[in-house]
């Protein structure tokens, strides 16, 4: 009979083989107790490079520790969720397919999820500049940390009142079984940018009462290539997050609608234009402009969402007070 293992390791992976292998062989040089049996669960998501290969390669060089498994349905929610049901461990441990890994990161990461007091954790996520920091770029607001995958709270661990970052955390594997795996409505399809599939699961594991823990210790460096450090790159990101935003969050009941639109969303578009006009300062300037794309992010899926839902608005888009059922 197999022993079954302790923790999972999963990776999802698109068109990445030359970070794949990288990131694979952070993890095969992880240091951790020979008492806590692990493996790690390889979701290929429609790839057509050589990522069969790479993973091949990691298996002929440690036997039963590397599993490749092909997931047809394009997504990284998709991806997810295959990883979950093939994964045998009792913890689940996920990082990206362009990262590294600190030797001790699955150690620490999972160090605390054993005797079942905390449902979940997530490690520290730090850049790895490989290009030049351009001045408009603040390195001090979530605005242009969160589109580098950038999750740092510090160096002392405890409570985690927030969702961690997909690119590095771990839980429990019934946490899935009671609160269900990744929205497929949510996160990157291909090369489309909606994102939040990670932090609405967090969300979703906190309102159920679970505990997270914040571990500083567990650290993986996530890359900063020069094609991220263009002004385009965090626009698009933003105005998908506000995408995503709306599809996590969903309309307010009591808020007036003008083509299927919160007007709220209107007085927040003119308020943050407004600021991106007047600030002179570089890297403040820019976060109002990210504030102006994410809030035109949000009035593109109200609309969107509008065009599909019967009676939301009345003909030829006049205002129409709020439904009665809150949509």
């Amino acid at each position: 009979m197999v022993d079954l293992p302790k923790i999972s390791v999963i990776l999802c992976t698109h068109n990445r083989a030359r970070t794949l292998a990288t990131a694979l062989e952070s993890v095969a040089a992880q240091s951790i107790s020979e008492s806590v049996g692990w493996d790690v669960v390889v979701v290929d998501n429609n790839s057509s490079d050589e990522t069969r290969q790479v993973v091949e390669d990691f298996q002929r060089r440690y036997p039963d520790r590397f599993h490749y498994f092909f997931e047809q349905q394009q997504g990284i929610s998709h991806a997810r969720n295959r990883g979950i049901r093939e994964a045998r461990g009792e913890i689940l441990a996920f990082m990206d397919d362009d990262e590294t890994a600190v030797p001790d990161w699955l150690q620490n990461l999972t160090a605390n999820l054993h005797n079942g007091e905390w449902s979940g954790a997530g490690g520290r996520i730090l850049p790895q500049w490989n290009c030049d920091r351009p001045r408009w770029l603040s390195d001090r607001s979530a605005f242009t940390l969160a589109p580098l995958a950038v999750f740092d709270l510090g160096t002392k661990g405890g409570p985690l009142t927030e969702s961690p970052f997909g690119a590095n955390m771990a839980f429990r594997k019934e946490v899935f079984s009671a609160c269900g795996g990744f929205r497929t409505d949510l996160g990157r399809v291909g090369k489309g940018m909606l994102s939040g599939e990670d932090s609405e699961l967090g969300r979703r594991v906190i309102a159920a009462g679970r505990r997270l823990r914040y571990e500083p210790s567990a650290v993986t460096y996530h890359p900063v290539e020069e094609f991220r450090v263009h002004r385009k790159y965090f626009l698009q990101w933003w105005f998908n997050k506000g995408r995503s935003d709306v599809r996590e969050f969903g309309n307010q009941p009591k808020d007036w609608r003008f083509l299927g639109i919160p007007l709220p969303l209107f007085r927040g578009l003119v308020s943050e234009s407004l600021r991106w006009m007047f600030v002179v300062e570089p890297s403040q300037r820019f976060i109002c402009k990210l504030k102006v794309w994410s809030c035109a992010g949000q009035i593109f899926e109200h609309y969107h969402q509008s065009l599909e839902e019967k009676n939301s608005t009345e003909p030829n888009g006049k205002l129409s007070p709020p439904a009665e059922d809150g949509r």
